[in-house]
């Protein structure tokens, strides 16, 4: 079945359920997203920094798909940020995709210790978008204070601020502020899988109030997550190697959570966060060079 889609600020339609490849092996990266394609994804999300755009790019024409067919989005990394170095890296990574244009760039991180080369960097991002070489454009990992200096001392409202987002941490704050400028919401680690200090939290997918849910519909706890992302009007790009967990994903338009259901989800909010502080991302942490296609 097609997948519902969702508008962007700049009328470019967006399908609202994606396929991930965060921590999938570059030697993976083909077969996952090949078997993605088939189960019936339109939306493929990858980055530079997961070293798999290649994959991306050899499944999408191992595919037989038209190039419109499938909506691209991969993310710039901090080394390739600043005006100059950011058009480069929308040249390697559109060479390694194997397309002419993207569909969705992202900048993956702010660089809170040189924010003036993340501003350089989203405005060789605007110049991408008024050339046509992308068709929209974001970021990711965004917090209220760097998305709101970016809003102030930029021309082009992001159409999308990819953030970690699921049952156990929704933040509320931020999504109000993209409800208010027209930014969705996108949502990465949107089942709570990916974690880099769980706090030692119980894992969604073993909640009480998820699980209890899933039985009453004859589902999954994920794929209660990814409708509850869904009916919340947020974008989720959940992301798996194994053939039956991704057509599981996929298989979320069939029923519909009540009013009462969606609100215990939003209760279980704990404010903690599994992945790294955006803040915590420096240069002399973080800093990688991207390879050439």
């Amino acid at each position: 079945m097609a997948t519902p889609t969702i508008t962007l600020n700049n009328r470019v339609m967006l399908p609202a359920l994606g396929f991930g490849v965060f921590q999938t092996p570059p030697d993976e990266t083909a077969t996952a997203v090949t078997e993605a394609l088939r189960v019936g994804y339109r939306h493929i999300d990858t980055a530079a920094a997961y070293g798999n755009e290649n994959g991306v790019g050899d499944a999408l024409r191992a595919s037989g798909l038209a190039r419109d067919e499938v909506f691209v989005e991969t993310k710039l990394w901090i080394s390739d940020y600043g005006y100059d170095a950011a058009l480069h890296g929308f040249e390697k990574s559109a060479a390694k995709l194997g397309v002419d244009q993207i569909d969705l760039l992202l900048l993956h991180q702010p660089l809170t210790e040189s924010f003036d080369r993340t501003l350089d960097a989203y405005r060789a991002l605007e110049q991408l978008y008024a050339d046509g070489k992308v068709r929209a454009i974001g970021v990711s990992n965004f917090m209220p204070d760097k998305l709101t200096r970016l809003l102030t001392e930029t021309d082009v409202v992001p159409a999308v601020n990819q953030i970690e987002v699921h049952p156990y941490f929704q933040q509320h704050e931020l999504q109000a502020l993209h409800a208010e400028h027209g930014i969705l919401t996108q949502a990465w680690s949107p089942i709570g899988g990916i974690t880099i200090d769980g706090g030692g939290q119980q894992s969604t997918l073993d909640n009480e109030t998820i699980g209890e849910i899933a039985r009453v519909h004859g589902k999954s706890p994920a794929q209660v997550m990814l409708r509850w992302h869904a009916q919340e009007s947020r974008s989720a790009i959940p992301k798996s190697v194994k053939p039956h967990r991704i057509a599981e994903n996929f298989d979320i338009f069939d029923f519909e959570l009540s009013a009462e259901e969606l609100a215990a989800i939003d209760a279980l909010d704990t404010g903690v966060r599994s992945g790294p502080d955006p803040d915590s991302i420096t240069m002399e942490n973080y800093g990688m060079p991207i390879p050439e296609a």
